[in-house]
């Protein structure tokens, strides 16, 4: 049995339920990078040193697995896939708490300062890309659920503070973007 199928040989891919689309099409730019935003997430949870975080990123990743199954249904099936909008209030009150737990600065950050920073840093860069994709396909109409939006909103405020906390843990200051003069 062969590995590959060779059925997107012809630029289109399917979606769960009974259709193809092209390879461009809006919604398969939205999985694609939501797929590369979990990989992101995978690269930083290989990379953090805080307890904390690993256990977050591995709940945020099934969560971004949930959320592709919705982006990914036919109109027909998409409520069989829908994501929670309980998975809001959850990754709010996780960030919350996080929170109360880290300096956050006044003024924008330079990445780099941990590796573990990093990785985070370019994760939420992902992450609030495929924001913009779903935004796309929510004004298209071709998905419905607010929490989709939402969640990936969230995701990406809770990615800067582990950032913050990963620099933390590496024993590291974040950099500002500002040069102080003095």
């Amino acid at each position: 049995m062969a590995f590959y199928t060779r059925k997107g040989d012809n630029g289109t891919t399917g979606i769960l339920g009974d259709k193809r689309l092209p390879k461009y099409h809006l919604r398969i730019e939205a999985l694609g990078t939501l797929d590369e935003a979990n990989a992101a997430l995978g690269l930083a949870r290989a990379s953090v040193l805080d307890a904390r975080s690993t256990p977050l990123l591995i709940e945020t990743q099934r969560d971004l697995y949930r959320l592709m199954a919705e982006v990914a249904a036919t109109p027909e099936n998409a409520g069989s896939f829908r994501f929670e909008e309980e998975r809001v209030g959850w990754i709010e009150k996780e960030t919350d708490q996080l929170s109360k737990t880290v300096v956050i600065p006044e003024e924008f950050i330079l990445p780099g300062d941990s590796n573990g920073g990093a990785a985070l840093s370019l994760a939420r860069a992902v992450v609030r890309r495929a924001e913009r994709r779903v935004a796309e396909l929510f004004d298209a109409g071709e998905v419905t659920n607010p929490a989709l939006q939402q969640y990936l909103n969230r995701l990406s405020s809770l990615l800067f503070l582990l950032e913050l906390i990963e620099n933390q843990a590496g024993g590291k200051n974040t950099t500002l973007a500002k040069k102080r003069s003095g």
